[in-house]
Protein backbone atom coordinates (compact mmCIF):
# COMPACT_ATOMS: atom_id res chain seq x y z
CA UNK A 1 0.00 0.00 0.00
CA UNK A 2 1.20 3.64 -1.29
CA UNK A 3 0.23 6.52 0.29
CA UNK A 4 0.43 10.24 -0.32
CA UNK A 5 0.14 13.35 2.04
CA UNK A 6 -0.94 17.14 0.62
CA UNK A 7 -1.45 20.23 2.66
CA UNK A 8 -3.06 23.29 2.15
CA UNK A 9 -4.70 25.80 4.01
CA UNK A 10 -7.84 28.09 4.71
CA UNK A 11 -8.84 31.26 6.70
CA UNK A 12 -12.49 31.09 6.78
CA UNK A 13 -15.56 32.23 9.52
CA UNK A 14 -18.19 29.87 10.81
CA UNK A 15 -20.74 29.68 13.44
CA UNK A 16 -21.61 26.32 15.29
CA UNK A 17 -24.79 25.71 16.69
CA UNK A 18 -25.33 23.49 19.57
CA UNK A 19 -21.42 22.79 20.73
CA UNK A 20 -20.39 25.42 23.48
CA UNK A 21 -21.42 28.26 24.41
CA UNK A 22 -18.10 30.28 23.11
CA UNK A 23 -18.35 27.68 19.65
CA UNK A 24 -21.39 29.33 18.86
CA UNK A 25 -20.39 32.86 18.32
CA UNK A 26 -19.06 33.29 14.83
CA UNK A 27 -15.45 33.01 14.75
CA UNK A 28 -12.92 32.23 12.35
CA UNK A 29 -9.71 30.03 11.98
CA UNK A 30 -6.51 29.24 9.97
CA UNK A 31 -7.62 25.94 9.22
CA UNK A 32 -4.49 23.67 7.79
CA UNK A 33 -6.02 20.40 5.67
CA UNK A 34 -3.57 17.69 5.43
CA UNK A 35 -5.25 14.80 2.83
CA UNK A 36 -4.12 10.93 2.11
CA UNK A 37 -4.50 9.70 -0.58
CA UNK A 38 -3.80 6.10 -1.31
CA UNK A 39 -3.18 3.13 -4.23
CA UNK A 40 -1.94 -0.89 -3.83
CA UNK A 41 -0.18 -0.32 -6.89
CA UNK A 42 1.87 2.45 -9.03
CA UNK A 43 0.89 3.44 -12.29
CA UNK A 44 3.14 3.24 -15.58
CA UNK A 45 5.17 6.18 -14.29
CA UNK A 46 5.87 4.46 -11.01
CA UNK A 47 3.67 6.59 -9.05
CA UNK A 48 0.46 6.62 -7.41
CA UNK A 49 -0.09 9.89 -9.34
CA UNK A 50 1.51 13.37 -9.79
CA UNK A 51 1.12 15.43 -6.82
CA UNK A 52 0.52 18.31 -9.10
CA UNK A 53 -2.82 16.42 -10.20
CA UNK A 54 -3.87 16.42 -6.68
CA UNK A 55 -2.66 19.32 -5.86
CA UNK A 56 -4.89 21.57 -8.21
CA UNK A 57 -7.89 19.34 -7.46
CA UNK A 58 -7.74 20.09 -3.46
CA UNK A 59 -6.82 23.87 -4.81
CA UNK A 60 -10.44 23.88 -6.44
CA UNK A 61 -11.89 22.60 -3.70
CA UNK A 62 -10.31 25.08 -0.81
CA UNK A 63 -10.57 28.32 -2.98
CA UNK A 64 -14.57 27.37 -2.95
CA UNK A 65 -13.89 27.49 1.19
CA UNK A 66 -11.06 30.69 1.56
CA UNK A 67 -12.37 33.64 2.88
CA UNK A 68 -15.41 32.61 3.31
CA UNK A 69 -18.99 32.28 5.92
CA UNK A 70 -18.85 28.43 6.02
CA UNK A 71 -22.23 28.10 6.88
CA UNK A 72 -23.55 29.82 4.00
CA UNK A 73 -22.02 27.77 1.23
CA UNK A 74 -24.57 25.65 -0.29
CA UNK A 75 -22.28 22.37 0.79
CA UNK A 76 -22.95 23.02 4.46
CA UNK A 77 -26.59 24.07 3.73
CA UNK A 78 -28.14 22.11 7.15
CA UNK A 79 -24.91 21.03 8.47
CA UNK A 80 -23.01 22.08 11.29
CA UNK A 81 -19.67 23.62 9.33
CA UNK A 82 -17.44 21.66 12.35
CA UNK A 83 -13.82 20.46 11.24
CA UNK A 84 -15.09 16.93 11.53
CA UNK A 85 -17.69 17.99 8.92
CA UNK A 86 -15.11 20.19 6.39
CA UNK A 87 -13.08 16.75 6.40
CA UNK A 88 -15.60 14.73 5.11
CA UNK A 89 -16.47 17.56 2.71
CA UNK A 90 -13.04 17.32 1.26
CA UNK A 91 -12.71 14.12 1.02
CA UNK A 92 -15.71 13.65 -1.02
CA UNK A 93 -15.32 16.33 -3.10
CA UNK A 94 -11.79 15.26 -4.06
CA UNK A 95 -12.65 11.64 -4.54
CA UNK A 96 -15.15 12.76 -6.98
CA UNK A 97 -12.25 14.89 -9.13
CA UNK A 98 -10.04 11.73 -9.10
CA UNK A 99 -9.44 9.92 -12.03
CA UNK A 100 -6.36 7.88 -11.48
CA UNK A 101 -7.19 4.27 -11.48
CA UNK A 102 -7.54 2.54 -8.52
CA UNK A 103 -6.26 6.07 -5.92
CA UNK A 104 -8.79 6.86 -3.19
CA UNK A 105 -8.60 9.29 -0.81
CA UNK A 106 -7.46 7.29 2.54
CA UNK A 107 -8.11 10.05 5.37
CA UNK A 108 -8.52 14.39 5.68
CA UNK A 109 -7.70 16.04 8.82
CA UNK A 110 -9.06 19.55 9.08
CA UNK A 111 -6.72 21.10 11.88
CA UNK A 112 -8.61 24.40 12.88
CA UNK A 113 -5.74 25.10 15.32
CA UNK A 114 -2.32 23.96 16.06
CA UNK A 115 -3.51 21.09 18.84
CA UNK A 116 -6.85 20.56 17.50
CA UNK A 117 -7.79 18.78 14.43
CA UNK A 118 -10.75 16.36 13.17
CA UNK A 119 -9.99 13.47 10.99
CA UNK A 120 -12.27 12.00 8.38
CA UNK A 121 -11.80 8.06 6.94
CA UNK A 122 -14.11 7.44 4.36
CA UNK A 123 -15.71 4.11 3.84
Amino acid sequence: MFELKIISHFAAAHQLKMVTEKCENLHGHNWKIEVFVKSETLNSAQVVMDFGEIKRQLSVIIDQLDHQMLNELDCFKGKNPSSEVIAMHIAHTLQKAILAPGVRVSRVTAWESDNAGATYYPQ
